[in-house]
């Protein structure tokens, strides 16, 4: 019998999945969720291309961390072979505690607690299971490990998870501007003083990088129509979860339901076995599944929601560079009572006003180290001719007001 398998990645090629511990997290229960929840949420709406999924994301950062752990390697990093396999384990499990449809859920129906946080309680669940087969993961993803490096690996600015998602979201949303040049950036890594660092020579590489991904995040990630559409799904679980509250009887898959009829946060998921286990059961489609008959309910707000999201009908967007003032919000809101006359809590579900920061480049984390000719060590920030490190770190910050268009 053949010791590998092998997944065909439209992105990168032939990835092998060596038999054994990897290809038995692979293929756990948990792991195959993911195939049942797409990376980029509501981002379809404006490429449609975007149906990739968290697993294939998954395997696409094994297949990177492979390839940096074996560059290094070569350059005469000592790593031993149970340190390799144990951070391809983290990689592949490290987005296994997101919900459908993104961050969806951490914004309606769960509170005080991160994907982040409910990725290390499932990985302790599999750990359970696999006799603690996955402890030392578990220890580099927690950064509990001696060696730092192999944790910015998994999780720092120039990270795995990155390279991955800036060049698979390219991909498939067509978007050009996000194809970075991975294999390069791999090639150039290495270690000093048990810090990832990058060989002066990929440095070009690294701006185009830091670029790119600003450059994602406006144009994808945080596109304003996406925005919109993920405003009505937030303000529609909200309101079904209001109706759930009051007594409504609302047509939910059994995991969802637990989610409507309970506040959870992080307590409630510390005392409450079984809120894990729903958490696990759920996906994509049981949103999908849930949403289309809200449709026809009786509930106007309700109905009117669950159909603006099935037929694409998108809350109309408006971006602010400023604070949104409070009398434009007071005026918008105005006009949707009028127009459907709903009561002013009842017309709060139609619209909704977000702000988002977002750095290119943090000065705070880990930072991006340039390895220079003559052996010293620079963050990009002071290597590189082509930022200002103010404004390399510089919060850029915009405001969306989303509401219900007539």
């Amino acid at each position: 019998m053949s010791d590998i398998k092998i997944i065909n990645d439209p992105v990168f090629g032939f990835i092998k999945i060596p038999r054994g511990l990897i290809l038995n997290v692979i293929c756990h229960p948990l792991m195959q969720r993911l195939t049942r929840i797409r990376q980029l949420g509501m981002a379809s709406v404006v490429y449609p291309g975007a149906q990739h999924t968290r697993f294939l994301h998954s395997i696409g950062a094994f297949h990177l961390v492979s390839e940096a752990l074996l560059s290094l390697q070569q350059k005469g990093v000592f790593i031993f072979e149970s340190e390799v396999e144990a951070v391809q384990i983290a990689i592949l499990l490290h987005d296994i505690g997101h919900g459908p449809f993104s961050h969806v859920l951490e914004n309606s129906l769960i509170s005080g607690i991160s994907h982040e946080d409910i990725s290390l309680l499932m990985m302790e669940k599999m750990n359970r299971e696999m006799d603690g087969m996955l402890t030392l993961a578990i220890k580099i993803f927690k950064d509990e490990y001696p060696k730092r490096f192999l944790h910015q690996l998994i999780s720092s600015q120039l990270d795995m998870d990155r390279l991955d998602y800036l060049r698979r979201d390219s991909f498939f949303t067509g978007v050009s501007e996000g194809n970075i040049g991975s294999a390069r950036i791999i090639k150039m890594l290495d270690v000093e003083n048990d810090a990832l660092v990058v060989d002066q020579k990929g440095i070009y590489s690294i701006e185009n990088y830091l670029i790119s991904r600003r450059l994602m995040y406006w144009q994808v990630y945080l596109h304003k129509t996406a925005v919109g559409c993920e405003a009505i799904l937030v303000n529609l679980l909200k309101r079904a979860k209001h109706l759930v509250r009051k007594g409504h009887q609302l047509f939910a898959s059994p995991a969802l339901a637990y989610f409507l009829v309970n506040d959870v946060d992080r307590a409630f998921f510390d005392f409450h076995q079984e809120a894990l286990q729903n958490y696990c059961a759920l996906d994509d489609n049981d949103i999908w599944s849930s949403v289309k008959v809200w449709m026809n309910d009786t509930d106007p707000v309700l109905s009117m929601l669950a159909t603006d999201l099935v037929d694409r009908r998108i809350f109309k967007v408006e971006v602010f560079d400023k604070p949104i003032p409070e009398e434009v919000i007071a005026e918008r809101l105005a006009q949707i009572c009028q127009y459907t006359g709903l009561s002013t809590d009842d017309a709060t579900y139609l619209m909704s006003a977000n702000t988002v920061n977002k750095k290119m480049y943090s000065m705070e984390d880990d930072h991006i180290t340039i390895k220079c000719k003559d052996g010293t060590c620079k963050d990009i920030s002071q290597a590189s001719e082509l930022f200002d490190v103010t404004r390399l770190s510089m919060k850029n910050s915009k405001y969306y007001l989303c509401y219900q268009r007539f």
